[in-house]
């Protein structure tokens, strides 16, 4: 079996995860991209979504908005525009996050910003998403 590859995940507020990982899957502008240890050099912009990876056996998730990572040498590198992990996910909140985005992009009003209404849905869901995959008690249909 190769060596793990070493994951550090950062924000610019703060280091949330520096620790060997057996695999990671990040969220890429154009769909999700899966690393392995080997993996060839790449950069990449960050989407909206649920980053995974696997340390020690176990699965970890994150949900992320926007960013960069790099793979290099066995090294991944993201940085983070935001990032939490699933077990900091205050449910109820993104729960109404979402809520209030969907009310903005059913009923919208004169001046309302569709585009930030979307993203603000995508926050909510990729956070919903995460905190479920990690088994924070959602119902399997968090992205309702």
């Amino acid at each position: 079996m190769p060596d793990p590859l070493q994951l550090e995940i950062a924000t610019p507020e703060r280091l949330l995860v520096r620790e060997r990982a057996s695999s990671v899957q990040l969220p890429g502008k154009d769909g999700y991209l899966g690393v392995l240890p080997g993996h060839a050099a790449l950069l990449s912009e960050l989407a909206t979504g649920t980053l995974a990876y696997v340390s020690g056996g176990q699965e970890h998730f994150l949900a992320l908005n926007g960013g960069f990572a790099e793979v290099l040498n066995d090294h991944v590198r993201v940085l983070a525009d935001t990032a939490e992990r699933a077990q900091e996910i205050d449910v109820d909140r993104a729960r109404a996050a979402r809520e209030r985005a969907q009310q903005r992009l059913v009923n919208p009003i004169l001046g309302i910003d569709i585009a930030r209404a979307l993203s603000a849905m995508t926050r909510a869901e990729a956070r919903l998403r995460a905190a479920q995959q990690a088994g924070a008690g959602l119902p399997t249909e968090a992205g309702r």
